[in-house]
């Protein structure tokens, strides 16, 4: 770990970045996906997670993701959500891009996120290009009114992220100058190759997982620990 000593203090920087994927949801109570206990342990992506899935069996996969969806609503943000949320209000040039789908970052207060597996709390039409939000615990009607099926606004297995999303993402991890990546695999591509933007560009980078991963060698510090102990070692909060 780390010394304290030589860690960044994230008020002495103005374009923050915080880059997140499932590991900091954990500490909500919400699964990873290829940790212990993960989803993928569980669940073939094949049968719940694609769109050959969902062409072939909607209805399995909808209960699949109507499960997921109700196992989210009942967990809460936790401190380390909060303290991204604390972070972006005081330093508007902070910007959020999570891997994650649950929407915890918004329900703690963070304004700007980039959602670059999409959300389990929209729905799209392939048919008409549809796209709504929508929090109903099951899902009804699944159709939406032009007669084709709602899917997961979530980017499936084999499914192609939003362009326009992606290069949001670019350009702000492109030019920030300090990078915090909380609870990601390093594994998921090609979210995993967005940190060597920031490095490149020069950008003071910090990973912080339990765990190390594939990234761990290339981030300047690596903390490991609960990712609300690890954060608010970087931001003691104004006035601190």
């Amino acid at each position: 770990m780390t010394d304290a000593q030589a860690l960044p203090d994230l008020r002495e920087f103005s374009r923050i970045v915080f880059f997140t994927g499932a590991g900091l949801s954990a500490e909500s109570g919400i699964p990873t996906y290829r940790g212990a206990g993960g989803v993928w342990r569980k669940y073939n992506y094949e049968d719940y997670a694609c769109q050959r899935a969902f062409d072939r069996r909607p209805a399995q996969v909808w209960e699949f993701h109507d499960a997921r969806r109700a196992d989210v609503a009942a967990c809460e943000p936790n401190a380390a959500h909060r303290i991204i949320a604390e972070v972006q209000a005081a330093k508007p040039g902070t910007a959020v891009i999570t891997q994650n789908i649950d929407g915890l970052h918004q329900r703690a207060g963070a304004a700007e996120v980039l959602e670059l597996h999409g959300s389990l709390w929209r729905v799209r039409c392939d048919r008409c290009g549809a796209r709504r939000e929508n929090h109903d615990l099951p899902l009804e009607p699944k159709q939406c009114p032009c007669g084709s099926l709602w899917r997961p606004d979530v980017v499936w297995f084999e499914d192609m992220l939003e362009y326009a999303v992606i290069q949001a993402a670019v350009e702000r991890i492109g030019g920030c100058d300090c990078l915090i990546s909380v609870g990601t695999s390093g594994q998921v591509y090609p979210a995993a190759e967005l940190p060597f933007l920031a490095m490149r560009a020069g950008a003071v980078s910090v990973e912080v997982n339990p765990e190390a991963t594939p990234l761990s060698p290339h981030f300047n510090h690596c903390l490991r620990g609960p990712a609300t102990e690890m954060l608010r070692r970087l931001w003691p909060g104004e006035g601190a």
